[in-house]
């Protein structure tokens, strides 16, 4: 293992105060002011939460819930641990690639730009095909899965990123190093840390425009019918604005699943999906109806027969 794979460097020596300072900032600010009763919009129906009419519904925060946050924080630990076992066979099969590469565009001047606007490009396919195909769904549920919308929410990280390592591999193919991609990917990640609030309504018009916000990533993890896989973006919206995927925020959103799992169990919340896939694939009676449960969208159910 090499010392890159095994140290952390700056950035996540900084990451972990930082998060913590900003958390308990958003926890002190949230209670002072009006919030959400919990579980006001369960009983809602899809036509309640959809429409697009204006003006927006005004922004009022669901706040912190210690079993929720502690669920979040676990996550984050387990997300730590799998990655730091990973990370030896993820920079050996980068290297293997950088050495086979198809171009040196990732070695010209500016390149940390280009490969900053590259990942973030690969990280808005990564993220709709993590929508669409419900093996890789199974693994991205895991952000979904809280009822909450706060900074804690954005460390509820999934344990089996090795489900989609693949998507970026045209980085060290055009010639980026390990080292770049790996900070670019550190910096989009670390972007979106701070968008996973709602005690910010909306940015400048034209902030909005360009980049994603926590207006438009509030959108991302609604579980209206309106705001379902919508606003993929990690750090640029215009993936979603140029690709169909983009909807603004106007009605109040309902955080989490369509079909919650109500535990804070980490077990749970991490291999859930999984446990239903294997359970879907073992009641099919075909080969096709297994694929298609394992890569066909979230929810597919086979065609009575």
């Amino acid at each position: 293992m090499s010392k890159a794979t095994k140290k952390l460097d700056a950035v996540d020596l900084a990451s972990a105060p930082l998060f913590v300072v900003t958390m308990l900032a958003e926890y002190a600010w949230l209670r002072k002011v009006p919030k959400r009763t919990d579980g006001d919009l369960d009983d809602a129906d899809q036509a309640t939460l959809s429409g697009t009419q204006l003006p927006p519904d005004p922004l009022v925060p669901v706040g912190y819930e210690r079993k929720d946050t502690t669920a979040s924080l676990s996550m984050l630990v387990g997300n730590v641990a799998f990655s730091f076992v990973t990370a030896a066979a993820f920079s050996r099969f980068d290297r293997l690639l950088f050495r086979h590469r198809v171009s040196n565009v990732g070695r010209r001047r500016g390149s940390f730009l280009t490969a900053m606007v590259l990942w973030d490009f690969l990280y808005y396919w990564d993220h709709r095909w993590m929508h669409e195909v419900r093996l890789l769904w199974a693994n991205h549920v895991t952000h979904h899965s809280s009822q909450r919308y706060n900074l804690s929410t954005a460390l509820r990280q999934p344990w089996s990123g090795f489900l989609t390592f693949w998507v970026f591999a045209p980085m060290p193919l055009l010639g980026y190093a390990s080292k770049t991609t790996m900070r670019a990917g550190q910096l989009n990640l670390l972007y979106q840390y701070w968008i996973h609030t709602e005690a910010i309504d909306r940015l400048p018009a034209a902030a909005e425009q360009v980049l994603n916000t926590p207006s438009h990533h509030r959108v991302h993890h609604g579980a209206n019918q309106q705001y379902l896989d919508k606003n993929y973006g990690g750090i640029l919206i215009v993936w979603d604005r140029l690709f169909g995927t983009f909807e603004p925020e106007v009605r109040r959103i309902k955080y989490g699943l369509t079909k919650n799992i109500k535990t804070y169990n980490p077990l749970r919340i991490a291999y859930h999906e999984m446990a239903d896939i294997a359970r879907d694939v073992r009641s099919a009676g075909n080969m096709r109806d297994r694929l298609g449960y394992v890569l066909r969208r979230p929810g597919w159910k086979p065609v009575a027969r």
